[in-house]
């Protein structure tokens, strides 16, 4: 009965450390880009969500040498989330002073110091939570989701929030994210102890780093599957950056203005958070039926379509139904992709270079795919729209629909190469 009881208290702690784990982006990541924009900084978006791809090429890997040989991991953890915090409550502080007239360098240096912090928490709390879980007898695999599960809980709790609280547009949204992770700072010193390696096998910077695995490269099948999943990666942070200031663009149009989804785009984009939710049940029976490549390829289209709708939708009726439905697909063009090609990548590499795979494929989306990709797109963005106050209120107007079409049709080339250049015989 105790065992059972004390199980339950720690899944609980490890829940609620999930929770302010992802509660901590949500609160910026999806909004971020219209306080840039009353900042005078809407040129700079691409650059803002671009540097955490660039900055998880290497932190990520850093921070775990240090908590794999001399700092605890929950210690490790604390300390980048308090590091973080600091920073972007920083953000917060200089973006108010600033107003409309922020000084890109410095907003920009502050931002980059947290996020730098930051993006290794995830692997970190995962690390936290799986050595928890093994340490009280657990299944991993079986616990460890149900778990998972409330950080995108969170993350759609902080996107309300910051939403209803009038923050969408405001540098106080980086206060709430930096409060939060000083908070989580104190809590995750409270986590059950994890291991270090100080003595025995030691790692390379190589083994680290996860570069052993680039030997997968020499299979043509891997090679594809890895190139094909930078490009596709690219489309992973678009919408995060552009969605809402595109949303909120039609408030500048009086037919617009006072619709629900102008006056809260960030709860009208929390639907794709839940789609994601939701998506991840399906997954398990497409991959055994249909196999990665018609996964792959599903979620491809899925990015042609999330991308298509927001090009012909918009906040009105029936404009907006083409909008959710956007926000539906989203679901499975994001996690058909992440977690289907994370597994594809788990049952296709030999053990001993399994993790360092995963690493591969995290850092060839996640890292060059989405940076890459986010600098391009706001090259078209900023060519097709510019900046403008209406009414007291500033806005980025201009030609989106072209905007979103071209990102549609890069998504459908990508699916069609993907289509003929890949093989893959799937066994039912």
């Amino acid at each position: 009965m105790n065992s059972t009881t004390n199980t339950g208290g720690l899944k609980l702690r490890l829940t609620i450390l999930n929770f302010l784990e992802f509660a901590i982006w949500g609160a910026y990541l999806t909004c971020m880009s219209r306080y840039l924009i009353t900042a005078g900084l809407g040129d700079y978006i691409s650059y803002f969500y671009s540097v955490q791809g660039f900055v998880s090429l290497f932190m990520p890997a850093l921070m775990g040498i240090v908590a794999d040989r001399w700092i605890q991991a929950q210690k490790t953890l604390s300390l980048c989330q308090f590091i973080a915090g600091v920073a972007m409550c920083a953000v917060a502080l200089y973006g108010n002073s600033a107003g409309a007239n922020a000084n890109f360098g410095i907003l920009f240096t502050l931002y980059t110091i947290s996020v730098a912090f930051f993006m290794p928490t995830i692997a970190l709390t995962n690390s936290v939570a799986y050595a928890a879980l093994e340490g009280a007898g657990e299944d991993t695999v079986k616990a460890f989701p149900p778990i998972r599960v409330w950080g995108t809980v969170g993350f759609i709790v902080t996107m309300l929030c910051v939403d209803w609280t009038g923050l969408q547009d405001k540098p106080w949204q980086f206060a709430v994210s930096g409060g939060l992770s000083i908070i989580m700072a104190f809590y995750a010193l409270t986590m059950p102890a994890c291991p270090t390696s100080k003595g025995g096998e030691k790692r390379s910077l190589v083994d680290a780093l996860g570069l052993k695995a680039f030997t997968l490269f020499k299979q043509r099948k891997m090679a594809i599957f890895f190139i094909f999943s930078m490009l596709l990666g690219s489309a992973l942070q678009i919408t995060n950056g552009y969605a809402n200031p595109f949303i909120a663009s039609f408030g500048a149009e009086e037919a617009f203005a006072n619709t629900f989804g102008v006056q809260h785009a960030n709860t009208l984009i929390s639907l794709s958070q839940i789609s994601e939710t939701l998506c991840i049940l399906l997954i398990p029976f497409f991959l055994k039926r249909f196999g990665i490549k018609i996964v792959m390829l599903m979620s491809m289209f899925a990015w042609v379509l999330r991308f298509g709708f927001f090009a012909v939708g918009d906040p009105g009726f029936p404009g907006v139904v083409l909008l959710i439905l956007s926000m539906i697909v989203y679901g499975v063009a994001f996690d058909f992709f992440n977690i289907s090609g994370s597994l594809f990548v788990d049952q296709e590499t030999d053990l001993n270079i399994r993790s360092s795979a995963q690493g591969l494929f995290m850092m060839m989306t996640n890292g060059f795919g989405a940076s890459i990709g986010m600098l391009l797109a706001g090259e078209v963005v900023n060519h097709y729209t510019h900046g403008e106050v209406v009414n007291g209120e500033f806005y980025t107007l201009g030609d989106w629909s072209t905007c979103w079409y071209i990102f549609a049709g890069y998504a459908l080339v990508v699916a069609v190469l993907f289509a003929i250049l890949f093989k893959f015989k799937h066994q039912r």
